[in-house]
């Protein structure tokens, strides 16, 4: 079975690579024999003699693995039980609960992002928000997958978030109603002037082949041909990194999509477009990516891979910036270790380690009237204690500002909204999208 590697609870995305269990070598490293475990035998065994009450083998146990994998990166995790269980869900489809992609965060659970149309979602929990209470209990320091089973249960029945959302002072109240939380990685829409919109929420299993169907869809739909096309990256925390490359595939004809780098020569690997599908589905139609600070790994590869090659306009706000690769490796029936194991590169050799992907047009969401405050206060990898430092560096890349010559960046969100502009970044895609096919037009004229 393959397993669906974007482990919602933990991480904002993992490429998994299923490797052969092992338990050989657990008290040597590289084989030879550290000094280092005897002290922390002794101080186990000093726990345990002289603690001021009995301590449990298995919690202290798994204390020293947390803190352990804690020292190396805010990605890698020691799965079991619950855990495993949730990354199985996730398989699956489906789940009842709230919808809501979190991570743990200096012992706080912090929102990566609510899945589009979900009751969290629509309850208007937001990215970036902290969540302190459930139901009126502080949550503050639990495990997060104690947290995570909290806010799961049976869809009709209500819990209270308590929320700290940067920007204000005081905390907020909101009551959400768990459902049925269908799992759509992948959704699409006909705008008019024949644009059509596809919208990944997530990376999970068959994206890459869900995304070729809903561009025939788009086509069937059309009043005559398709005369743009917008990928919806925003909001986007990753997934399986066969799938991005297989994404990212579907519009390149050739040439490399990503590689990964890691610590020993067999970690590093290099994904070139295999023109699976017979060259770009897409026939060159004109195209932009949209990206925001949700937008991480798997979103950073594919917006990555189609503005090195050109094949894409990207447009929006800069991106999280994580440009790691976890691997699940299995270490009993019940239990894995996700390990950060390699750094991915675009095409042109960039990492988006902390600097993420720089959009060609920058392009701030108008439409939100708090919008401008999460961008001030929005946390990206850069911002999470203990990430992987940049090795390559950061560009301080410039950034077209031809956007400021339209007067609607000028108007308030609340002016926008009396225009029917709900969604200012879409919007502004779709005008240019016009834009370029009047473009063309006049010069076949």
């Amino acid at each position: 079975m393959k397993l669906a590697p974007t482990i919602r609870a933990a991480a904002l995305c993992t490429a998994v690579a299923l490797l052969p269990a092992t338990t050989a070598g657990f008290a040597q490293v590289e084989g030879n024999a550290t000094p280092e475990f005897a002290k922390l035998f002794a101080i186990y065994q000093r726990v345990k003699t002289s603690y001021v009450e009995p301590v449990d083998d298995e919690a202290l146990i798994r204390g020293a693995i947390d803190g352990m994998l804690a020292s190396l990166d805010p990605h890698s995790s020691y799965l079991d039980g619950a855990s495993l269980q949730r990354l199985e869900t996730m398989i699956d489809g489906n789940y009842q609960g709230l919808g809501l992609s979190v991570q743990m965060e200096d012992g706080a659970v912090k929102v990566v992002s609510p899945f589009r149309g979900s009751p969290a979602d629509k309850a208007g929990v937001k990215a970036g928000d902290y969540i302190t209470h459930l139901d009126g209990k502080l949550i503050y320091g639990l495990e997060i997958n104690d947290a995570v089973s909290q806010m799961r249960g049976p869809a009709g029945t209500p819990i209270t978030l308590t929320i700290f959302r940067s920007g204000r002072e005081d905390s907020l109240e909101v009551t959400v109603t768990r459902g049925v939380i269908e799992l759509e990685p992948v959704t699409y829409e006909l705008q008019s002037g024949n644009i059509g919109v596809i919208t990944v929420n997530e990376f999970s299993r068959d994206v890459g082949a869900d995304v070729n169907s809903a561009l025939r869809a788009l086509r069937e739909q059309a009043s005559g041909r398709l005369d743009g096309l917008v990928l919806d990256l925003r909001r986007n925390p990753g997934g399986s990194l066969d799938e991005a490359v297989a994404l990212s595939d579907l519009f390149l004809t050739k040439g490399q999509i990503v590689s990964q780098r890691g610590r020993y020569r067999r970690d590093t690997m290099y994904y070139e477009a295999e023109t699976v599908y017979r060259g770009d589905v897409a026939a060159g139609l004109p195209m932009i990516v949209l990206i925001d600070e949700g937008s991480a790994s798997a979103s950073e590869i594919v917006a990555g891979a189609l503005q090195d090659h050109r094949r894409a306009l990207v447009m929006g706000e800069r991106s999280f910036g994580k440009g790691s690769v976890q691997s699940l490796l299995p270490l009993t029936n019940d239990s894995a270790l996700k390990l950060t194991t390699a750094r991915y590169y675009t095409p042109s050799g960039r990492s988006v380690q902390e600097g993420g992907i720089e959009p060609d047009i920058r392009v701030p969401q108008l439409s939100d009237p708090d919008a401008e405050k999460r961008r001030r206060f929005a946390l990206r990898e850069s911002d999470l204690r203990g990430h992987l430092v940049n090795e390559i560096g950061i560009a301080d890349e410039e950034l077209e500002d031809d956007t400021k010559e339209d007067p609607r960046f000028l108007l308030t969100a609340e002016e926008l909204a009396e225009q029917g502009i709900e969604d200012f970044q879409l919007d502004y895609a779709l005008r240019t999208l016009r834009r370029t096919k009047a473009t063309n037009v006049a010069l076949r004229n």
